[in-house]
């Protein structure tokens, strides 16, 4: 469905609205740099008999709507926070991944009504993010082309994905406009909102993928776990960046234990990938 939001037609894909039980939070759902809502696809199927889930193609990506500027940070939690107020939420979680991470770390900062837990899934941090200077440059190059989509998956990913799962993730990363590309590389990726998220009072979770060579564990822990009074971190085995695409089921049992409150002990991951002193 489309609605306008912030001045901004958006694309959101909505699912388990009629199992919407109200003892339990809505989902709103994230996505990362050149992704769109499908990228959640896999996660919410897992999760939609239990939850009410809202995934915003965020402007300038999948089907959104796509303008020649006003692609600030500040910019995108605001579309959030609204899009969160036309839908009457009126209790919900925060999950986002990658670029998605530090959008919901800016929103988080806000401290939003009904707010109740923030997922951040190998989270853009919310220093400048880590991209060396030729990754850089090979990104704001690569825009549109389909053989550069292919390798930026290939690196993030691992050449893991089902085929079906990776040639989705190749057509969004192509469906992304040039304006919103270039503004996260350019500048809001190298934006420093550290010094906001302590204001965070939420409890956080922050999941790395093992093998996740640019968001690692240490830079995450560095970065977020420690500025947040009520946050931990998680590591999930044998991936690297796209952890929705990667491991979806992991990811769905995660949010769902965050979201349930239960032991991390308990949890389908291993208790030794429990990082506790990264």
């Amino acid at each position: 469905m489309r609605y306008k939001v912030n001045g901004t037609v958006l694309n959101i894909f909505e699912a388990g609205a009629k199992n919407y039980n109200k003892g339990r939070p809505s989902l709103v759902f994230l996505h990362y740099f050149g992704g769109s809502s499908l990228a959640w696809t896999e996660v919410i199927a897992e999760l939609a008999d239990d939850y009410h889930c809202v995934a915003p193609d965020l402007r300038g990506f999948g089907a959104s709507e796509a303008s020649a500027e006003n692609y600030a940070i500040e910019d995108y939690a605001s579309d959030v926070q609204e899009l969160i107020t036309l839908f009457r939420l009126e209790n919900f979680a925060l999950i986002g991944h990658s670029m998605g991470g530090k959008f919901a770390l800016a929103l988080a900062a806000r401290k939003p009504k009904n707010l109740q837990s923030l997922i951040l899934l190998a989270p853009s941090p919310p220093s400048p993010e880590p991209i060396l200077d030729d990754e850089r440059k090979r990104l704001l190059n690569a825009h549109g082309n389909r053989c550069a989509a292919t390798e930026t998956a290939c690196r993030a990913a691992g050449g893991k994905l089902p085929a079906a799962v990776f040639e989705r993730a190749v057509t969004d990363n192509l469906r992304s406009s040039q304006a919103a590309w270039r503004a996260w590389l350019e500048s809001e990726s190298r934006r420093d909102v550290s010094s906001d998220i302590k204001k965070i009072n939420v409890p956080v979770l922050v999941a790395a993928g093992e093998k996740d060579e640019m968001m690692t564990a240490k830079l995450l822990k560095r970065e977020i776990v420690r500025r947040i009074e009520n946050a931990r971190l998680v590591v999930v085995p044998e991936v690297k960046h796209l952890l929705p695409l990667e491991a979806p089921r992991e990811i769905a049992d995660l949010i769902r234990r965050q979201i349930e409150n239960l032991s991390y002990a308990e949890a389908a991951l291993q208790p030794s990938k429990v990082e506790r002193n990264i």
